[in-house]
C-alpha cells in the first residue's frame, strides 16, 4: 500500500481532541501531519502529538491548508476558536478551507462534534437523528458546520462525525473538568459541580474518543458518505458522583463537592466574553443529557472505554491536580479496550 494512503492531516493537533486523534492514528500505523503556524515550537512540545510531522500553515489560509493536505487520505478537523471568541468569523472559514482541501485531494474529513447542536426538545437521550434546534449562537454555528459537511458529502467528500459529551483527559485543552471543576496546578481538595443536585451528565474521555475516530477511519470505505456517530462515554446519574470519584482518585475522599458559582458569571458576563458565552450554554447543565451509542457499537462491536479511575487519574495529572499522589497518566492508554 502506498504510504500516502495512510497519511493523515490533523488541523488542531496541539489541542485536546486534535492531539489525541494524532496519537491514536500514530498508534494505528498512520503517518500524521500537523498544521501549525509555528511548526518549530509545536515540534518541541511533549505529549499526544509526539511523532507528528509538523508543517507551517494557518487553518484560516485556504492555500496553506490545501498544500498541507497534499497526498493525505484523511483530514481531522479539530480546530476551535480559543476562548469561545468569534466563532462565526473563525470556525466557519476554517472548516470551509478543510472542505476545499478534501475536495481537491479526495480525503475523508473526520470531525469531532458536540451536543451544542441540540436544544431541550431533544433531551434527555440524543440519537444521531434527534432534531437539531439549538438555543444558542454557538449551537447554531455547529448546526451550520455539520450542514456544510453534509453538503460536501453530497459532492463526494466522505465525512465522519463523532459527537460526544463534555471532554476530560490528560491534555484536555479547554474543558469544564480541568478549567472549572478542578483548579489547574493545585492539589485537589474540593471539586465544583456545575449541575443541579441529582442531575446526570455524559463525559467523554479524550483518548477513548480519539481511538473511536481512528477505528472508524479504518472502516471509512464501509460507511455512508456522511456518517454520524454518538459516543456514550462515562455516564453519571448524578454528576456529583464524578466529583466524588475525582476526590477519591486524588486521595481526598473527605474533600468537598461545591456548587459552581453561576452567580459570579452572571455578574461579570456583561463585561467578560468568556463568562457571557459560558452563561449561554448553562442550559446544558440543568438537565440530564445522554448520547445513544448503539449505532457506534453496531459498527465497531464495542465503544473504546477506559476505566473511570484510570481516566480520572490521567485527567487530574494533566491538570496538575494530584499533588503528592502518584500519577501514571501514560498508563491510561493501555486500559483502552483492544
Amino acid at each position: 500500500m502506498d504510504s500516502t494512503t495512510r497519511t493523515a492531516l490533523v488541523i488542531g493537533a496541539t489541542g485536546g481532541i486534535g492531539g489525541e486523534a494524532a496519537a491514536a492514528l500514530l498508534r494505528s500505523g498512520w503517518r500524521v501531519r500537523g498544521l501549525n503556524r509555528n511548526p518549530e515550537a509545536a515540534a518541541k512540545r511533549q505529549g499526544a502529538g509526539a511523532g507528528v510531522e509538523w508543517v507551517a500553515g494557518d487553518a484560516m489560509n485556504a492555500a496553506e491548508v490545501r498544500r498541507a493536505a497534499e497526498g493525505v487520505s484523511v483530514i481531522v478537523h479539530a480546530a476551535n476558536p480559543p476562548g469561545y471568541r468569534n466563532w462565526r468569523g473563525l470556525a466557519l472559514p476554517m472548516l470551509d478551507n478543510t472542505i476545499a482541501a478534501a475536495e481537491a485531494t479526495g480525503a475523508t474529513i473526520v470531525f469531532p462534534g458536540t451536543v451544542y447542536n441540540f436544544g431541550p426538545d431533544a433531551f434527555p437521550l440524543l440519537s444521531e437523528t434527534s432534531p437539531q434546534k439549538p438555543k444558542t449562537r454557538k449551537g447554531a454555528i455547529r448546526v451550520e458546520m455539520e450542514a456544510r459537511l453534509e453538503a460536501a458529502a453530497g459532492r463526494g467528500v466522505r465525512t465522519i462525525i463523532v459527537r460526544a459529551g463534555d471532554f476530560f483527559g490528560p491534555r484536555p485543552g479547554n474543558s469544564w473538568f480541568s478549567d472549572a471543576m478542578v483548579r489547574k496546578g493545585k492539589p485537589l481538595r474540593s471539586v465544583m459541580n456545575p449541575m443541579r443536585p441529582g442531575v446526570g451528565h455524559a463525559w467523554a474521555y479524550l483518548p477513548d474518543v480519539a481511538e473511536t475516530m481512528a477505528r472508524l477511519v479504518e472502516r471509512r470505505d464501509e460507511l455512508e458518505s456522511f456518517a454520524v456517530f454518538h459516543f456514550g462515554g462515562h455516564w453519571f446519574d448524578d454528576n456529583a458522583d464524578l466529583a466524588k470519584a475525582a476526590l477519591r482518585v486524588a486521595g481526598r475522599p473527605d474533600g468537598k463537592v461545591r456548587a459552581f458559582p453561576w452567580w459570579a458569571l452572571v455578574a461579570i458576563s456583561p463585561f467578560v466574553t468568556f463568562a457571557r458565552e459560558t452563561m449561554e450554554m448553562r442550559y446544558l447543565w440543568r438537565v440530564p443529557i445522554r448520547l445513544d451509542n448503539r449505532k457506534l457499537v453496531a459498527v465497531l462491536g464495542e465503544e473504546p472505554h477506559t476505566p473511570l479511575e484510570v481516566a480520572l487519574r490521567a485527567a487530574l495529572a494533566g491538570a496538575g491536580a494530584l499533588g503528592d499522589v502518584a500519577a501514571e497518566a501514560d498508563g491510561s492508554r493501555a486500559a483502552i479496550s483492544p
